[in-house]
């Protein structure tokens, strides 16, 4: 993918606003699809965002609860294991009223319970957080998946497929709240996910598109299963859904792969994240160009000090968020350009692509989201017109 050689260049994240009438659905006809995605992409071009994508629109707007429209051979479980995985945080036992409150609000995720907000009778993406494996895990999503790449490709217009993208899931994000079930090891069973997750990245791929890995559970499982085991051992069940993952990776250019770390990104304290300094270099083992993080929020911002000590290996790239999802508050362009120039300064300003957080549709209301886009392009500008 190209790399910033005269100028900071732009992406985002993945999820951006979608009408409501496609949000969390996927029931939706091909012809509104097409005027959906063909709006957001439009959007983002007026925006001037450079690195483009359909939104997550024809995945319903998420980018997870998408996942059983493509994997096969798991049936429903009972139990909650799932709910029971979230709720036992660190941070959210500490805080435990403010989530009650917050997820009784809606407002968990989206501050003005925008995004929440699904027609009556509409199908769901999902209707059932978990799931047991009872047959092999295999990829069933194909003609879902040809549909996605053909529209993507179809409306991107005079941008070529080299500087758009398509989002897809981590191994090691897919586990939670799925059983091993017929598998005799957890090993087993995330290569499992990962070999029928690698027909959804080659096929992106093949297309000449982007492949953007998300991995947001590698930092939110930190305190729900992490602190018990301690850093090395968190560490090391970590390395093997990572191998897991390059394995899946296996036959795609590194050049066309882009990896996406976070904390979640729900609207709550975060007191108890993962610290990015401690899994760094296992982030850099993933075999991606670029790996897009959050470093403009309160509780990642200073993280920015780790890339003085950590050399980025040859050819890579860093798109750290420079505006954030976790405050309405819009960044004013300055602010974005100071933070570019503080990462371009570190790793070298050929290195550095602009991003955001995390994806805005699901965090932000519309207007904000658009908003915040807006003022990353304008901080890049003036970045650039300081670096070169």
């Amino acid at each position: 993918m190209r790399r910033s050689s005269d100028r900071i260049l732009t992406t985002h994240v993945g999820a951006l606003p979608a009408p409501h009438d496609v949000w969390g659905r996927i029931d939706v006809s091909d012809e509104r699809l097409r005027e959906a995605v063909a709006d957001v992409i439009g959007a983002q071009r007026d925006a001037g965002v450079d690195f483009v994508n359909e939104g997550e629109l024809t995945k319903g707007g998420h980018w997870i609860e998408y996942l059983p429209t493509r994997l096969g051979g798991y049936s429903p479980a009972e139990g909650g294991a799932y709910a029971e995985l979230l709720m036992s945080s660190t941070d959210w036992v500490e805080f435990r009223d403010f989530y009650l409150a917050a997820l009784a609000n809606g407002t968990l995720f989206e501050m003005t319970g925008e995004a929440q907000h699904v027609p009556e009778g509409a199908e769901e993406t999902t209707p059932t957080d978990d799931w047991v494996a009872t047959e092999p895990v295999r990829f069933v999503g194909q003609s879902l998946l040809e549909r996605e790449i053909a529209m993507m490709l179809a409306l991107l217009g005079d941008t070529p497929p080299s500087d758009a993208f398509l989002t897809s899931t981590a191994p090691l994000s897919i586990e939670p709240g799925r059983e091993k079930g017929i598998y005799e090891s957890d090993e087993d069973h995330v290569f499992a996910i990962a070999e029928a997750m690698r027909v959804e990245y080659e096929a992106i791929a093949a297309a000449g598109l982007q492949v953007q890995v998300d991995d947001a559970w590698f930092g939110a499982l930190w305190d729900r299963i992490g602190i018990p085991m301690g850093m090395d051992g968190y560490r090391k069940f970590c390395e093997m859904r990572i191998e897991a993952l390059n394995h899946a990776l296996r036959n795609i250019p590194t050049e066309q792969t882009r990896y996406h770390l976070c904390w979640g990104s729900w609207h709550g304290p975060h007191s108890a994240d993962l610290p990015l300094p401690d899994v760094v270099d296992l982030m850099l083992k993933i075999d991606a160009q670029m790996y897009l993080f959050e470093a403009a929020n309160v509780r990642h911002e200073h993280e920015i000090q780790l890339w003085e000590n950590t050399k980025l290996p040859d050819g890579k790239m860093l798109a750290p968020g420079v505006v954030t999802h976790s405050t309405p508050l819009i960044e004013h362009p300055q602010l974005v350009a100071d933070r570019i120039t503080r990462f371009a300064n570190l790793v070298g300003k050929e290195n550095v692509i602009a991003s955001t957080d995390c994806g805005l549709g699901l965090r932000l209301h519309p207007s904000i989201a658009w908003a915040k886009l807006n003022s990353l392009t304008e901080g890049a500008k003036l970045a650039s017109a300081s670096l070169w």
